[in-house]
């Protein structure tokens, strides 16, 4: 599984061949460096950790300053693992977005997902809440309603969907075709939306 890791620029729309217009996404992908090469015989397993995004030494602790350094390069905003990369990388290597994607492929993009705070179940989970203003239920229309039985099980089962904190979490979107490449400025434009916010990074996989 190979990829790279990116950071999402915004979103903007794209006219097909056939002129018709498509949502898309734009992503800042690399350079990417490789930072570890992990093998089966040391790790016990066998993968690619590459990083992007440059970081001032003084807020980046002393041992990842000198993992960083046996890599020769400085370091890293962002790391991330890809297991059984297709590509035979050497530490150190930079890697640009036209060595590991071409126009036309099918990428998944994982991200973190936009955080919306404490939510309640009609945004959260789509409910329609209790109903009509009728019988004096002037304030119940984005309710939940009962959450519970009688007498037996006198309990709330856990994990019962209700009112909470919504968004920030891992997300990924699969299936997403890359429409263009700019290599001179390492810019991938992608079919539909990616999870999180701009400016955020992006693990592309392919």
């Amino acid at each position: 599984m190979s990829g790279l890791i990116g950071k999402k620029i915004g979103m903007t729309n794209y006219f097909n061949e056939e002129g018709k217009a498509l949502g898309c996404t734009v992503v800042e992908v690399g350079p990417c460096v490789v930072t570890q090469i992990k093998t089966v015989e040391k790790d016990g397993y066998k993968a690619v950790q590459l990083g992007f995004g440059d970081k001032k030494e003084k807020n980046t602790s002393l041992a990842l300053q000198g993992h960083f350094k046996k890599a020769s390069t400085t370091p890293k905003q962002k790391v991330a693992e890809f297991k059984d990369f297709s590509l035979d990388c050497q530490l150190g290597q930079v890697l640009n977005v036209a060595d590991v994607f071409t126009e036309g492929d099918f990428v998944d993009a994982c991200g973190v997902s936009k955080g919306k705070g404490f939510q309640g179940v009609v945004k959260r989970h789509g409910f329609n809440g209790v109903g009509g203003r009728t019988h004096g239920q002037h304030n119940r229309q984005r309710h939940a309603g009962s959450i519970g039985s009688c007498s037996f099980p006198a309990r709330v089962f856990p994990g019962l969907r209700m009112a909470g904190r919504t968004g920030a979490a891992n997300t990924k979107v699969q299936n997403l075709k890359v429409l263009k490449i700019y290599s001179d400025k390492n810019v991938l434009v992608l079919s539909g939306s990616i999870p999180g916010s701009n400016n955020s990074f992006v693990i592309l996989e392919k």
